[in-house]
């Protein structure tokens, strides 16, 4: 994995959020299996730890959703999907009413991270990538021309922000096994088409291990 230079290079984790990433959340019946197999709660885990212990700047692209989203007039195929479960509710963007312990909360052992004051907190996208929030904007204002990519999920929310991304001239890493992806009989396995996508379009595409290794050299 090519060197992280601190001043110019960040961590990126899209959706750490309890109904993608514990037993308890709504899309674990669809992508339970994968997160599993890709041990990807630990892995990230392992990413937040060596960032902060470096200090390499983090930012958390979050998935909400408000009662009036639920009022949209058409949806894609997993947009449907997500809303219906539901998946990520909040009462009100003004609120964290009910945000404590819920889908949309970030899980557990990832909130000394995040909540520390240091990590910066995006505002929502709204369907899978960052055109809809201000992700670009706080990278682009901290100085970060590297976007060191995680989370969830592969083939979507991952790629959609990998494809902006790349778009808006920033260098991508995707670390391949800190994400995962639904698996259904009908629409098949969407974390083995990431892969693929992520080799073809990405800068770089790494495990773990050589993404924790490289942030740990970081300068």
């Amino acid at each position: 994995m090519e060197k992280v230079n601190k001043n110019t290079a960040a961590l990126v984790i899209i959706d750490p959020q309890v109904d993608f990433l514990s037993p308890q959340g709504s899309a674990w019946p669809v992508v339970g299996e994968s997160v599993v197999e890709n041990n990807t709660v630990e892995h990230l885990d392992q990413l937040f730890a060596a960032a902060k212990e470096v200090g390499l700047k983090v930012f958390i692209s979050p998935h909400y959703y408000y009662p009036t989203d639920h009022e949209w007039k058409h949806k894609g195929t997993l947009e449907e999907v997500m809303h219906s479960l539901p998946m990520f509710d909040r009462k009100s963007a003004l609120s964290l009413d009910g945000f404590e312990g819920s889908g949309a909360d970030w899980l557990e052992q990832y909130k000394p991270y995040i909540n520390d004051g240091e990590t910066v907190i995006c505002s929502p996208h709204k369907v899978y990538g960052p055109e809809s929030n201000d992700l670009v904007l706080q990278l682009r204002k901290h100085g970060i021309n590297r976007a060191i990519l995680a989370g969830m999920s592969a083939n979507l929310c991952v790629e959609a922000h990998m494809r902006e991304l790349q778009e808006q001239g920033f260098i991508t890493t995707v670390v391949y096994d800190a994400t995962a992806g639904g698996k259904t009989p009908e629409l098949g396995d969407g974390y083995a088409v990431a892969v693929v996508n992520f080799r073809f379009i990405a800068n770089e595409t790494v495990t773990t291990e050589k993404a924790v290794t490289a942030i740990l050299s970081a300068e």
